[in-house]
């Protein structure tokens, strides 16, 4: 399988971001009591990038125990399939746990 030597082009980012608000925002992220659902969090991240920007991707990785405090902003690592890293920033929107993604960063 060939992977590009260069990280891919992404989407426009008000179109980029608005997918990834919408399908991360839908699912209601609550774990038990006020605590983030960590296992969830990150699959829903993963499938959000990887039907967004096409891209094959081996884990995220986020905290775990987030409290749920809307307005509250971490990051969460992502791994692409050929070792190429990214932080994807994420912002609770509500007490329902909505989640947005609002940044996506490639590393080294």
């Amino acid at each position: 399988m060939c992977f590009p030597r260069q990280w891919p082009k992404f989407p426009s980012r008000p179109r980029f971001f608005l997918v990834l608000a919408l399908v991360v925002g839908a699912l209601g992220l609550y774990g038990c009591g006020t605590v983030i659902d960590r296992e969830k969090l990150q699959d829903t991240v993963q499938a959000s990038l990887e039907s967004s920007i096409h891209e094959k991707i081996r884990g995220v990785d986020c905290p775990s125990d987030k409290s749920v405090d809307p307005g509250a902003t971490f990051t969460c690592a992502v791994i692409f399939s050929d070792d190429k890293r990214g932080i994807a920033t994420l912002k609770i929107r509500n007490e329902d746990a909505d989640i947005s993604m609002i940044g996506f960063k490639a590393t080294k």
